[in-house]
């Protein structure tokens, strides 16, 4: 049994097709177990839109089932899980497209980045995450661009009659004007994760499942399989975590801290990152408001603090 905020989350992203694929999930377990062999444990809680839970293999092996109602982000994880190859990830081992269901490498102790206190240690770790997993885009690729999410902008004025309903007018201007202007001058085109962010990144000890390979000691999970420069890679990161970034006493020195860092160790534009994070964090609460209605506050107030830091 799957909580009601899960259920919810389901239904209010896909409409009556989660609702039937809510029906339907015992069904999709059984068949996932009996396909490779599982023992599937009660799921993770904080479910948020996809099924996911701890499994073992026949051999013992730990693993993750991780489960969702099929649709192109599930095939553009299940491919960039293939391409990247366990390189700076966990590594895919199982997966059907048309069930939605992918097997996983099971991180383990597997606490998430947010149990790193220092957030200069924290952004290193990232950086090194980031490092080990980019990959120059493969040619005729599958994947989503960041031409093609910046299109929700489009979707933005056309649902508010070009304005900008409940978002500052002159905030999404200027996302808009920077997200145009940094896809005009974009470097090298790299299959980046899309949105690693500290709870996407899970500390990990020992070999990995199936494997006699030593691993690093921080992996990525749930990538979302995107095309675009390696820059755009860093925007999650520094408009998260929510809402523990903006609790804190100055998130604005942490944003300013974390550009700073993030300049330094990747080498990387200080303007374009920047640019990047002031419109992905409007793209991420236009986001929001799109499939949920709500929820999309904080992402603004990040937004708010990149125009600030902008010369």
């Amino acid at each position: 049994r799957v909580d009601e905020g899960f259920e919810q989350r389901m239904v209010e992203v896909h409409g009556e097709t989660g609702r039937e694929w809510l029906t339907r999930l015992p069904e999709i377990l059984s068949l996932c177990a009996r396909r490779w062999s599982l023992t599937v444990m009660p799921p993770f809680e904080a479910l948020s839109y996809n099924y996911v839970a701890p499994a073992r293999r026949q051999d013992g092996t730990p693993a993750v089932l991780k489960l969702g109602v099929p649709n192109p982000e599930i095939e553009s994880e299940i491919e960039a899980l293939r391409i990247f190859d366990g390189d700076g990830i966990a590594r895919l081992l199982e997966s059907d497209i048309d069930l939605g269901a992918m097997l996983i490498e099971r991180l383990e102790p597997g606490d998430t980045l947010l149990s790193v206190e220092d957030d200069e240690q924290a952004t290193s770790i990232a950086v090194g995450v980031m490092r080990n997993l980019w990959k120059p885009a493969p040619v005729n690729h599958p994947f989503p661009t960041a031409e093609r999410w910046g299109l929700g902008f489009r979707r933005l004025r056309k649902t508010f009659d070009g304005g900008s309903g409940p978002f500052p007018s002159g905030l999404v201007d200027r996302a808009e004007s920077l997200f145009s202007e940094l896809l005009a001058s974009m470097g090298g085109s790299f299959l980046i994760h899309g949105d690693l962010h500290h709870e996407n990144i899970l500390s990990n000890e020992g070999r990995s499942s199936g494997q006699n390979d030593e691993r690093e000691p921080w992996l990525a999970i749930d990538p979302q399989g995107l095309v675009a420069e390696r820059e755009y890679e860093v925007g999650a990161l520094l408009r998260n975590p929510m809402p523990q970034l903006l609790d804190g006493s100055n998130p604005e020195r942490v944003i300013a801290r974390r550009i700073a860092q993030l300049t330094e160790e990747l080498g990387f534009d200080r303007e374009r990152i920047l640019g990047w994070g002031l419109s992905q964090a409007v793209l991420s609460a236009w986001w929001s408001y799109e499939d949920e209605g709500h929820g999309w506050e904080s992402a603004i107030a990040v937004a708010e603090i990149f125009e600030g830091l902008i010369p």
